[in-house]
C-alpha cells in the first residue's frame, strides 16, 4: 500500500505557541487600556480560531464580545500574529518526525484554526515551512474546525488514500469524528481533557513514536 498522507493541526501540535500568542494578546490587551491576561487563562482559549480567541479576551476584559472593539482587536492581533513570532518553539523530535515521514512518502498538510498568514509566519519561524505539500488556515475555508470540510479539503489536495489525522486538543478529536478519519493524539499539547475520555486511535507523547505508528497503523 501506498504510503498515506498525513494531516497535522499546528498550535499544539508541532510547535508550542502559547507563549507567543499569550505576548500578542497582553500586547493587544495593554494597548487599549485592558489588564493583561496570565498565560494558562489564554491557553485556555486556544485552538477554536482568532474569532474565539478575540471574544473571549474581550470577555474576561467585561467588554461585550460582539461590539464594535471585536474588529479593532481581530485587525490588531492578526497584524502582531505576522510580526511577533518569537515564542513559537518546536516540540522535541518533530522535525526527525517529519523527515522520516517524508522518507517514506507520506504526504503531508497542516489544518489549522490558525489565519493562513500568521500560520505561515510561525512555520518559517521554526523551520517548517518548506515540509508541507499543503497549508490550510482558518481563514482558507469557508468554515473552520471542528466543521471536517477543512480537513476534507486538504485530503483531497493531497491527492486522496489513506490519511491519519495528528492533533492535541479536544476541537481536533471533535474534527476527526465529524470527518471519520482516523485519529492520532499528542498528549503533550493543549488539551484540558483526560485522554482516555477523547476520542483516538492511538496517543503518543514523544514524536520519536510518530513514524512507528504511522508505519504500523491498521489502515
Amino acid at each position: 500500500m501506498s504510503a498515506p498522507c498525513v494531516i497535522f493541526d499546528l498550535d499544539g501540535t508541532l510547535i508550542d505557541s502559547v507563549p507567543a500568542i499569550h505576548a500578542v494578546s497582553n500586547a493587544v490587551l495593554t494597548d487599549m487600556g485592558f489588564e493583561a491576561l496570565s498565560l494558562p487563562m489564554i491557553r485556555s482559549f486556544v485552538g477554536k480560531g482568532v474569532p474565539n480567541l478575540v471574544r473571549q479576551l474581550l470577555i474576561t476584559s467585561n467588554e461585550d464580545p460582539d461590539g464594535p472593539l471585536f474588529p479593532r482587536v481581530e485587525s490588531a492581533l492578526i497584524a502582531r500574529y505576522e510580526t511577533d513570532v518569537d515564542g513559537n518553539i518546536l516540540y522535541p523530535g518533530v522535525l526527525e518526525a517529519l523527515d522520516q515521514l517524508a522518507d517514506r512518502g507520506c504526504r503531508m498538510a497542516i489544518c489549522t484554526n490558525k489565519p493562513y498568514a500568521p500560520a505561515e509566519a510561525a512555520l518559517r519561524h521554526v523551520g517548517l515551512w518548506d515540509r508541507f505539500d499543503v497549508v490550510l488556515g482558518g481563514d482558507s475555508r469557508p468554515t473552520r474546525k471542528p466543521d471536517p470540510e477543512m480537513l476534507h479539503h486538504c485530503h483531497v489536495l493531497l491527492g486522496g488514500g489513506a490519511m491519519l489525522y495528528v492533533g492535541d486538543s479536544e476541537v481536533d478529536a471533535e474534527t476527526a469524528v465529524n470527518a471519520e478519519a482516523k485519529f492520532v493524539l499528542y498528549t503533550e499539547g493543549y488539551r484540558q481533557t483526560p485522554v482516555h475520555e477523547m476520542p483516538h486511535h492511538v496517543a503518543f507523547s514523544d514524536f520519536k513514536m510518530l513514524p512507528a505508528i504511522v508505519e504500523h497503523f491498521e489502515w
